[in-house]
């Protein structure tokens, strides 16, 4: 919960022309440390007749962290300014948030003779469990993309995108050297680019120890215990793609499957039912969907599709683990259509003991004319809906005793074929 306290700080005018700091009290649990201040900008007239004459008052600001570290300096071009682990005001390091005395730096430049009130009001907010929007398949210029990863990243913030995961080809340079970017947590990532199909590793920064060469399917094994070792989350890649398909025999290696990558296409849709059949054979594994961008002027587009996550916090591990739990859904892009899976606390990912009684919350926001919502389960689509207020929709559905997984599936169809517009992972229903 974000918590407020004000200062009211007056500015003698003896202290114009010099700098001084004011301390204030940030407490225990702080993610960010929001500062805003006001002050009376004009004060007196020589000439009430000549709004020329008004004496202009300027005070600026800055900031020092509990240590007296300095932390940045706007003078009086901004009015609030913020600081935090994973996201700061431009000209404002970020940095974790540590109990104890920090201090506002006061620049007194022009201050009126019978001096200055200030009121600086701060926020201290905690990290909040939230949606957040990323795209965690796509390669830089390390590989074979055409831009390099702080381009990359410039474009994932000015499209809106709270994470990215850069996936070169068997190459993790980029991982050693992640651009530190406000509002953006970039993962490390790795995708292991094998004849036989294509992983991607999240989460470490060096997946191999020697090569990432695998010529047979004991090798590859052995190299995927190893990441897994190490920390590894690992999806298997567009798995049903006509020209780099997974045809290796295991399907047990991967965490999750990837089955939107690039433009939603019938690979992908054989990528759900593939996933569907493990989801029947009693298999609970999360999906997850990337663009694989590399270039721009090419049909596969920057954040489409992308992955919306229910994450504790916009810290790399936070991220993942919520990606690894299913705590997501795929949509068409930042813009695209919004659902909603629930079952009393359970959400996406979760298990939920079964019940008599027992209902399904659905919800859909932004859907576009003439699409499709179902409610897929073991069963096979128990629910349809095809009318929409405004786009949106609020439903729910009893359970029945033979559910063991239900996810929601959006579709429209498109010359004739019925494609996927956003799908949610499965929530479990757990029999006795």
């Amino acid at each position: 919960m974000n918590k407020t306290l004000i200062l009211n700080h007056k500015i003698n005018k003896q202290a114009e022309g010099t700098y001084y700091t004011v301390p204030f009290a940030v407490p225990d649990g702080v993610e960010c440390i929001t500062v805003s201040y006001k002050y009376n900008k004009h004060s007196g007239k020589v000439n009430k007749s000549d709004r020329s004459s008004r004496i202009k008052n300027v005070v600026d600001l800055g900031m020092m962290d509990h240590n007296g570290r300095f932390l940045g300096w706007s003078g009086s071009s901004r009015s609030i300014i913020s600081v935090g682990k994973h996201s700061s005001t431009k000209g404002y390091i970020m940095t974790d948030i540590l109990p104890g005395d920090w201090f506002i730096i006061v620049g007194a430049y022009k201050i009126p003779n019978e001096g200055l009130d200030v009121r600086y009001e701060i926020e201290f907010a905690s990290d909040q469990p939230g949606w957040l929007t990323g795209d965690i398949h796509m390669h830089s210029d390390a590989s074979d993309g055409q831009h390099d990863i702080t381009t990359l990243a410039k474009k994932a913030i000015k499209t809106g995108l709270d994470f990215i995961a850069v996936t070169n080809h068997n190459n993790y340079t980029d991982n050693l050297n992640l651009p530190v970017v406000s509002g953006l947590t970039l993962l490390p990532a790795v995708e292991w680019t094998l004849y036989n199909g294509h992983f991607n590793f999240y989460g470490i920064t060096s997946p191999f120890e020697n090569s990432f060469i695998a010529n047979n399917e004991e090798e590859m094994l052995a190299l995927i215990n190893s990441v897994r070792d190490k920390g590894a989350l690992i999806s298997v890649n567009h798995p049903k793609c006509n020209i780099c398909p997974y045809i290796w025999e295991n399907v047990d290696c991967f965490d999750m499957v990837e089955v939107w990558n690039g433009p939603m296409r019938r690979v992908n849709m054989n990528a759900i039912s593939w996933w569907h059949d493990m989801l029947q054979s009693g298999r609970k594994i999360p999906i997850v969907g990337g663009s694989d961008y590399h270039s721009d002027f090419h049909p596969v587009r920057f954040a489409h599709p992308v992955l919306r996550v229910f994450s504790k916090s916009t810290a790399t591990n936070d991220i993942l683990s919520a990606i690894s739990q299913g705590h997501s859904y795929i949509t068409s892009s930042v813009r695209g259509s919004v659902l909603g899976l629930r079952c009393d606390d359970a959400m996406m990912g979760d298990a939920v003991e079964w019940r008599d009684g027992l209902e399904f919350s659905v919800a859909a926001e932004r859907v576009r004319f003439g699409s499709k919502l179902k409610l897929v389960t073991s069963e096979g689509i128990v629910a349809e809906w095809k009318q929409f207020s405004c786009g949106n929709i609020r439903a729910s559905v009893k359970v029945t005793d033979t559910w063991r997984f239900a996810y929601l599936v959006l579709s429209k169809k498109i010359f004739g074929w019925e494609y996927t517009c956003a799908i949610t992972n499965p929530i479990y229903i757990v029999h006795k």
